[in-house]
């Protein structure tokens, strides 16, 4: 691409050549005189010489006012090889535009027609490289037509314009036999239209663009003209040669009506690629198309009534319009009231049934365990089975239930609705299960467990951490709690609780967990920003004590004092907020009215401690079917109270 500072230098080089040419000022009888005149004074041939007139001969009137021809004449521009030349000067035009469409040198052009109205002449201007039409090449023109007798002023006036418009330079001897002729033929069905041109005789007009237009539109042509094909025809006629010069359009049929599917059609999983140290997680395979309800599954693209053609003659040629298509809906999807969209009833998968209806399901189902081969971790907008077991480090969350036929490793199970462990959950220490309603198991172990209703274990709980906004039950022939912290706002119900060994067992009841959990968390929040505003007062004390005896800080100690005051400040209204939200929370639990309960049905083993509202007990000695409540401030035993109701069979 030829850069801004290589194409000035270009022109330099062109204006120092132009100032370096040898000119001469001659004069003659006419033009060729004075040609002749400087071929000699610059030793070179008349066919390298240009020249520009200053002024035309002119013959007077009875001798007087005769007037020679001047001129300025001078060595031709000398084609040379430069960087610049047609392989180097590459302009760059940017896309939309071709290289093969922008025009390469080429000479000024002089035409010459011939018209009832006289003689007429266009100059083109030379591209490029190309030389400029002279005076003498134009009349060469002329005169090649039987033209003799011009306005010369108007030829030089033309040739110095060079616009490309046809400019009437004098009379001629017309003839109108011997004028071009032309004929129309309307072929294909009426869909061509081509003109066969003669070539005017001597002193005969030219056969020119408005009157091929005419001849056309006489003969009925009135579409598909092509303009620029007429056009160039009158400046380079095609003699003896039928030329299209007008086309009928096709007419163009209206696509089929489609559906465009909001989903992939077809899934084969795609591997989740993980930003952290540029790992690759294989078990994020995306396989469900998780879909809610409301959402457009699908949109019908309307079928085109298409595009009317149209014959030469103006001939109306139909066009088909495209085939409509209904859409294939199965469950839980409807059609929107324009019929242009299909929607998801319900949240969920949504599915291809046959590869053609769409259909979204309440619950995925896994054939197997949850592993890789399975296609990794699982998302869903909905119920899932797993006819399986959930394999160590994989997830299965669900906007609805989630049911296990196997065991559960130390995953993640999250589920809005409950939690259905056919059979065990062994999370070793790292594995959480998470229910908005009730987990079910036939054991728990080593596992962290938070339900938003009922922890049902048939066989026992064993060193875990569970949390239920209700209940925690373990009843069954070994239903046993032994280990872990188990919290509950109502009741903690097991066969037995503890073990002989004294395993640590913390059971608490009568508080709801996790406002109880938030208010320790802001307790010591408030304790930490307690201890850090003493630690900020201390500081500026000193540094105040130290203003007063010197009068005045450095600055980095002026700044730091300000710096303490702002820190005071903020802390102070972090201090504030905590106590707002303890108080907050201490009201919300004093009004709750859970009494609280813990109970074994069959025994309660030294070690096991116990917690009702804010009220502790360390089991001593052992118990045989009992219930622990608070009373008055302190935790009691009392007579075995049975369940309500039998919470262990599920469903």
């Amino acid at each position: 691409m030829v850069q801004l500072s290589e194409m000035r230098e270009f022109m330099k080089k062109q204006a120092e050549d132009d100032r370096l040419r040898k000119t001469v000022q001659v004069t003659g009888s006419s033009i060729d005189e004075a040609l002749e005149q400087a071929s000699i004074e610059l030793n070179l041939p008349p066919s390298k010489i240009e020249y520009e007139v200053l002024e035309h001969p002119s013959q007077g009137f009875l001798g007087y006012g005769k007037k020679d021809c001047m001129l300025i004449a001078f060595e031709a521009f000398k084609e040379k090889k430069s960087e610049f030349d047609d392989d180097a000067f590459d302009l760059d035009f940017g896309e939309g535009q071709f290289a093969s469409d922008i025009p390469k040198d080429r000479d000024g052009e002089a035409i010459v027609r011939l018209r009832q109205e006289g003689v007429f002449l266009k100059v083109y201007k030379p591209i490029g490289k190309g030389a400029r039409i002279t005076e003498r090449e134009a009349v060469m023109k002329l005169k090649a037509r039987g033209v003799t007798d011009f306005n010369k002023s108007v030829l030089a006036s033309v040739i110095k314009q060079a616009d490309g418009e046809l400019v009437r330079l004098g009379d001629f001897a017309y003839n109108p036999m011997n004028d071009g002729l032309m004929t129309v033929e309307i072929t294909d069905l009426d869909m061509k239209a081509t003109v066969l041109l003669k070539e005017a005789g001597p002193s005969g007009a030219d056969i020119m663009a408005d009157s091929i237009i005419g001849l056309l539109k006489a003969n009925g042509v009135i579409h598909g003209l092509k303009e620029d094909v007429i056009t160039n025809l009158e400046d380079h006629p095609i003699y003896d040669s039928r030329v299209v010069v007008a086309e009928g359009s096709k007419p163009v049929n209206g696509n089929d009506a489609r559906i465009v599917y909001n989903f992939e059609k077809e899934t084969e999983g795609s591997v989740s690629f993980k930003e952290k140290r540029g790992k690759v997680d294989f078990k994020e395979m995306n396989q469900i198309q998780n879909v809610v309800e409301g959402q457009i599954l699908a949109r019908k693209v309307p079928r085109e009534e298409g595009k009317p053609g149209r014959t030469v003659t103006g001939k109306l040629l139909p066009a088909k319009a495209g085939n409509d298509i209904a859409f294939n809906i199965g469950k839980n999807v409807k059609i929107s009231d324009d019929k242009a969209n299909a929607i998801a009833e319900i949240n969920g998968q949504v599915i291809l049934v046959g590869g053609v209806k769409i259909t979204v399901e309440p619950v995925y189902v896994v054939q197997g365990d949850v592993n890789l081969k399975s296609g990794g971790n699982i998302i869903f907008l909905g119920s899932v089975v797993v006819n399986g077991s959930v394999e160590d480090g994989f997830k299965v969350k669900a906007s609805g239930n989630i049911e296990i036929m196997g065991n559960v490793g130390k995953s993640e199970i999250d589920a809005e609705g409950d939690v259905i462990v056919h059979q065990g959950i062994n999370g070793k220490t790292e594995g959480k299960v998470r229910a908005g309603k009730t987990v079910w198991a036939k054991f728990i172990e080593n596992a962290n467990v938070d339900s938003g209703d009922i922890v049902i274990a048939t066989d026992g709980i064993i060193n875990s951490n569970v949390v239920s906004n209700r209940m925690i039950v373990c009843m069954g022939k070994r239903a046993t709690i032994v280990g872990g912290r188990l919290r509950a706002t109502e009741e903690i119900h097991a066969k037995t609780l503890g073990s002989v060994s004294g395993s640590e067992t913390t059971l608490e009841v009568g508080w709801d967990p996790r406002s109880k959990e938030k208010l320790t968390g802001l307790e010591k929040d408030l304790e930490n920003f307690t201890r850090q505003i003493d630690d900020i007062e201390r500081n500026v004390l000193t540094l105040e004590n130290f203003k007063k005896k010197k009068k005045k800080l450095p600055d980095d100690k002026e700044e730091y004092l300000e710096e303490l005051k702002n820190q005071k400040l903020e802390t102070h209204n972090e201090i504030l907020g905590c106590q707002d939200k303890i108080q907050e929370i201490k009201e919300y639990m004093a009004s709750l009215k859970y009494v609280g309960r813990i109970s074994a049905a069959s025994k309660v083993h030294a070690g096991v401690r116990i917690i009702i509202k804010d009220a502790p007990l360390r089991v001593r000695n052992e118990f045989n079917s009992v219930t622990f409540v608070n009373e008055e401030g302190d935790v009691k035993p009392v007579k075995y109270e049975q369940l309500d109701e039998d919470l262990t069979k599920q469903g």
